[in-house]
C-alpha cells in the first residue's frame, strides 16, 4: 500500500473509498481478534501506511484535510466492515478534531500536536469514558508539575497509542475540587498498560486499563481546568467533537449487519423479506440523516456550549438506538444461520450493544434535553 496523496480538496467519495480499503484490510481478522480480544493491528498498519489515521488533520499540516461530515462517512463505511476498527480510530479521530478546533482557538501547543500525527505517526487515546465528570485518578502539586496517581479503564488502542488525554482531581473530590486535563505520553516512567479487555463486544479495540504510578506530567502540559463533577471546559470540547463520530461508527456496524442479512435472505429466498430490508435501510437513513443535520446545526467549528452538546447528543443517542435496533431486525430476517459464532451478525448483534455505554448514554441524554426545555419554556413563561 501507498500513503494517500492529496492534490486537490478530499471529495466524499475519496473517504469512502479510502475507508472501505481499510475495512477490506481489516474484515478477515475479525472473527480472531473478537474471539481471542486481542488488538485491530493489521487494520492499524495499513491505516499508517496510507494516512487514514491522519485524516482529519489539516491539508496544510501533512494531513488529508476531512470535514467532521467526511469524517461520518469514512467511520460508517469502516464500521460495515470491521466494528472494532472503527470505534478505536473514532478515538484518535475525534482528538484530532479538537486539536483542530484548539488551533483555530490559538493554543499554542495544538499546531504541534496535529504535526505530529501527519509526520510522526502519533496515535492519541483517551479515558474520557472511564471516570467522566468525577475523576479518581489525584493530582498531586510537585516541583514544576504534578504527579499523576490512578486507574483509568476503556483506553481504546492501548497498545499502539502514542499519548493519552485524561484527566485528574487536584485536591480532595468534591465542589471545591479542581479537574486537570493533560495528554501524558504513554511512554512515560510511571505508566503501564493491564491488559483487562474481556467483554461482550468489541473486543478487539483492546481497550485495557492504564495504571498511573507517580507519573509526572508538567505544569505546561496542562491543556485546561474545570470545576470537579460538570461537564465543562476540555472535557465539554471533547464531547461534542466525539458525539457524531461515534454514533456513525455504531450506524456502520449495523448497516454491515444489514447488509449481511439481506444477502442471507437472498440465498435462501425472500419470503416476505422485503418489508423487513426496508425497515432496516429506512431506519439507517433517518439515523444518519441525524447525525449529518446534528453535524450542519453546530458547523465545522462548533461553540462549546450546552446548546451545541445537546444538538449532538441527541443525534448520537438516536443513532446507537437505531443501530440496535437494526441489528436486532438483521438477526430476525437471517433467522438461524445468524445465531451461530462464527457468523458475522452474531459479532454485530453483540458489538451494537457497546453503543449505549458512551457517555451521554441515552438516558442522560434525555435528561439533558428534558432540562433544557424546561428551562427555556420557564424563561419563556416569564418574560
Amino acid at each position: 500500500m501507498t500513503t494517500m496523496q492529496i492534490t486537490e480538496p478530499l471529495t466524499d467519495e475519496d473517504v469512502r473509498a479510502l475507508a472501505a480499503d481499510m475495512g477490506r484490510v481489516a474484515a478477515p481478522y475479525e472473527a480472531e481478534h473478537d474471539r481471542d480480544a486481542t488488538f485491530v493491528s493489521e487494520a492499524y498498519t495499513a491505516m499508517t501506511e496510507r494516512g487514514y489515521l491522519r485524516l482529519a488533520v489539516p491539508a496544510d499540516l501533512g494531513g488529508l484535510g476531512a470535514t467532521p461530515r467526511q469524517l461520518l462517512i469514512a467511520q460508517e463505511e469502516l464500521g460495515s466492515w470491521s466494528g472494532a476498527a472503527a470505534l478505536a480510530t473514532t478515538m484518535h479521530h475525534y482528538l484530532t478534531l479538537v486539536q483542530v478546533w484548539r488551533r483555530r482557538r490559538g493554543a499554542p501547543d495544538a499546531e504541534g500536536v496535529l504535526r505530529r500525527v501527519a509526520e510522526d505517526g502519533l496515535i492519541m487515546a483517551t479515558s474520557g469514558g472511564s471516570d467522566w465528570v468525577c475523576p479518581t485518578t489525584i493530582a498531586t502539586p510537585v516541583d514544576g508539575g504534578y504527579l499523576f496517581d490512578g486507574r483509568k479503564s476503556f483506553c481504546s488502542q492501548a497498545p499502539v497509542a502514542s499519548v493519552i488525554s485524561t484527566s485528574a482531581v487536584l485536591g480532595a473530590p468534591g465542589p471545591d475540587a479542581v479537574v486537570l486535563h493533560a495528554g501524558v505520553p504513554l511512554s512515560a516512567p510511571g505508566v503501564r498498560i493491564e491488559e483487562t479487555w474481556d467483554t461482550l463486544g468489541m473486543r478487539g479495540t483492546a481497550s485495557h486499563d492504564v495504571v498511573f504510578d507517580g507519573v509526572f506530567v508538567p505544569a505546561e502540559k496542562i491543556m485546561g481546568t474545570r470545576p470537579y463533577g460538570e461537564l465543562a471546559g476540555p472535557l465539554l470540547v471533547a464531547a461534542i467533537h466525539f458525539a457524531p463520530i461515534a454514533g456513525a461508527a455504531y450506524l456502520g456496524v449495523a448497516r454491515g449487519a444489514a447488509e449481511e442479512a439481506v444477502r442471507i435472505a437472498n440465498r435462501r429466498g425472500r419470503y416476505g423479506a422485503v418489508r423487513q430490508a426496508g425497515e432496516m435501510f429506512a431506519r439507517l437513513r433517518v439515523a444518519r440523516w441525524a447525525l449529518q443535520a446534528a453535524l450542519a446545526e453546530v458547523g465545522d467549528d462548533p461553540a462549546a456550549d450546552e446548546a451545541a452538546l445537546e444538538t449532538v447528543m441527541t443525534a448520537k443517542r438516536h443513532a446507537v438506538t437505531e443501530a440496535r435496533a437494526v441489528t436486532d431486525l438483521a438477526l430476525e430476517l437471517a433467522g438461524g444461520p445468524a445465531f451461530h459464532r462464527s457468523s458475522p451478525l452474531e459479532r454485530a448483534y453483540r458489538d451494537v450493544r457497546g453503543g449505549p455505554f458512551h457517555p451521554l448514554t441515552p438516558e442522560a441524554t434525555l435528561e439533558l434535553v428534558g432540562r433544557r426545555a424546561f428551562a427555556l419554556l420557564t424563561e419563556g413563561a416569564q418574560a
